[in-house]
């Protein structure tokens, strides 16, 4: 067996200082305590006016003097950002952290507990993915955030589904409240088939099985809808296992009928097939849509983002998590708390999101009610099903759960589930796929 090395997100990362945006500072009347805030920087500038605002209205009410960075993500800056602070035990006392990054900086988070406490007896409690990433060793570290949180889930084009797969997108998933019979036809069975005819027609479900964290996003949905652990809670490698097995039988045929580079997709490879008119079907956030509308108006018209199909292990949605995370070595913890509280609460959240055209998207099921996800076209309701609705039966969904987290995180950072997908594209056998995967799964229990 080759020998693999251990992987984690900061041993990827070099700590360094991070670039930011100039920094907005709110001084209020007799403030009560400072804090030094870091927000993500939206690619909606609008919503980060919001935030300030939001942050000001807080500062205002509770004498706080506050001071505020917004830090992009793009370099990973925000990543660096963090692991410097986490060095030097020193730094912003609320920051945003995504995914893995909660459990890879525990050791000096402090505690969520009464805040999450608070927020889930307004509005019902979180989905279990958000408390795999959000809590170590049964306290929770983070608090979930609608700002830079976001699905990757189907965008279509309502024509094309409609002419060669004989699938009309807006009877399927209408844009208003359902019963949870509809959209049940959508399973993958249905998936596979409206995925051969729009191949045939020469517009392909433009999906990569690259390395990237879209491809790697998106694939692992499939898994979990299989109910195809790789490795599952306990640590034990599953990939000879009958669910495994039986999804890459799917999985195999599924493949062929994606575009021939796949394998090499990047992050924005979908959504160039889809707004060039070359693709019938990407998965994504409403992103490339709303490129559509500037660029390609007449696609964005024929655009609309509905749910994952069922699987035999239930419905899942890709999501990419952001947190908001207070330092244990923060110099106004109670305050901090208290700001990440209220930009939580539904009047805020609400509000960031209208501003973002509901692209940022709230923690609760119960936020989903927003009027911004009728509004928001051409056409009207586009993306009304974008966020997880009661009636979807869906779950939100993270690559590699429900994996031991310390493995989950190398197998994220390795793409081994794309990976699989990659060499089944190519012509590999379920044998030597099976085989390659049980080495590379073996090389992170070492």
């Amino acid at each position: 067996m080759t020998q693999k090395r251990r992987i984690t997100r900061r041993t990827a990362l070099t700590a360094g200082a991070a670039a930011a945006l100039p920094l907005v500072h709110i001084r209020t009347a007799g403030a009560a305590g400072k804090l030094n805030l870091a927000f993500w920087d939206h690619w909606v500038p609008a919503t980060n006016d919001t935030m300030r605002k939001q942050v000001g209205e807080w500062a205002e009410k509770n004498k706080v003097e506050c001071s505020m960075d917004f830090i992009t993500s793009v370099g990973g800056k925000l990543l660096l950002t963090q692991q410097a602070e986490y060095q030097a035990r020193k730094g912003h006392d609320i920051l945003p952290v995504a995914n893995w990054e909660v459990r890879n900086l525990a050791d000096r988070m402090e505690p969520m507990d009464d805040v999450v406490a608070h927020l889930q007896k307004q509005y019902g409690d979180y989905a279990p993915a958000y408390s795999y990433l959000g809590k170590v060793k049964d306290r929770w570290l983070a608090v979930p955030s609608s700002t830079g949180s976001l699905n990757l889930t189907l965008c279509g084009r309502i024509s094309l589904f409609k002419e060669h797969a004989g699938i009309d997108l807006r009877e399927l998933y209408p844009a208003k409240p359902s019963d949870k019979e509809i959209g049940q036809s959508w399973d993958y069975n249905a998936f596979m088939k409206a995925a051969e005819a729009c191949q045939k027609a020469g517009v392909p479900f433009a999906m990569g099985v690259g390395s990237t964290n879209d491809s790697i996003n998106n694939t692992g949905s499939w898994y979990a809808a299989f109910g195809a652990e790789l490795i599952d809670a306990k640590g034990k490698i599953q990939v000879k296992s009958d669910k495994v097995q039986n999804f890459l039988e799917w999985a195999q045929r599924f493949v062929k009928l994606l575009p021939a580079d796949a394998k090499s997709y990047d992050d924005a490879s979908n959504n160039r097939a889809l707004i060039s008119g070359k693709s019938a079907l990407i998965m994504n956030p409403p992103s490339a849509w709303a490129v559509a509308k500037r660029d390609a108006p007449a696609i964005a018209e024929d655009c609309w983002t509905f749910p994952m199909p069922r699987g035999p292990a239930g419905r899942y949605i890709p999501y990419s998590f952001t947190f908001y995370a207070v330092w244990e070595f923060g110099q106004n913890k109670r305050a901090a708390k208290d700001l990440v509280q209220f930009l939580q609460e539904r009047k805020q959240v609400e509000e960031r999101c209208t501003v973002s055209e509901g692209y940022d998207l709230p923690a609760f099921t119960s936020m989903s009610n927003f009027d911004i996800w009728s509004k928001v076209g051409p056409p009207a309701g586009t993306i009304y099903n974008y966020p997880i609705r009661p009636w979807h039966n869906a779950l939100p969904s993270i690559t590699a759960q429900p994996a031991p987290p310390e493995i989950a995180v190398q197998m994220y950072s390795r793409g081994v589930h794309p990976g699989i997908l990659a060499r089944l594209q190519s012509g590999q056998s379920l044998k030597e796929v099976t085989a390659w995967a049980q080495e590379e799964l073996e090389g992170f229990q070492a």
